[in-house]
């Protein structure tokens, strides 16, 4: 009252709006490689996952995302998984808990789990001695590489013998034995075979 000027106050608008192209970000979910052993092996989550979630960059900040779930587990070569399904919806949080998800495009890249079978070598032995008149033979095997894990091993079957001077291979065959004690395409093991060298000199 009294003064010169009428002073009247209207507020502004403060309005962000939505990039016309959302910001491209990608999680990468954890993987497992592992040679079998009999236990259960499993790969989940994502790379530098933090209780706020999977952090991401985009425009020099850090953003978090949540919502979306990978999970494998197996414990034979055959429970293996070349890509992990990536599920659930993305929703992507500011470092201040804002949800923020239609500003970005999430892109997930697939995880695995890879159970390797076990390298085993199985040798029969090598032997020789003086020629006698009675056969030479041998039925020891080593078993050499990774070995089988408890419980599981083999049974053998040997025709290498040698009689007259001269040598000749230790020659057998095996058979697996223990459950999940397999081999071929899908099996838990790599077998490998060497003869030894049966000598009567």
């Amino acid at each position: 009252e009294g003064g010169n000027y009428a002073i009247t106050t209207t507020e502004g608008d403060l309005a962000v709006s939505n990039r016309d192209a959302a910001y491209e970000v990608t999680v990468t979910a954890n993987s497992t490689t592992a040679t079998y052993d009999g236990t259960k092996k499993s790969a989940s989550g994502f790379v530098g996952e933090t209780e706020q979630g999977v952090p991401v960059t985009a425009n020099g900040q850090t953003f978090y995302v949540t919502g979306l779930t990978s999970s494998a587990e197996g414990s034979n070569v055959s429970d293996s998984v070349a890509a992990i399904p990536v599920t659930g919806t993305a929703v992507v949080k500011d470092a201040a808990g804002n949800d923020v998800t239609n500003q970005f495009n999430v892109k997930a890249t697939a995880g695995s789990l890879t159970i390797n079978k076990r390298s085993v070598t199985l040798t029969s032995a090598t032997d020789s001695k003086p020629y006698d008149g009675t056969a030479l033979t041998n039925h020891n095997v080593t078993v050499g590489g990774d070995g089988f894990i408890e419980g599981h091993g083999a049974t053998y079957s040997f025709t290498g013998s040698q009689t007259l001077v001269g040598n000749s291979a230790n020659a057998f065959t095996y058979t697996l034995t223990g459950e999940g004690c397999t081999e071929g395409e899908g099996g838990n093991y790599a077998i490998t075979t060497t003869e030894g060298d049966l000598a009567v000199s």
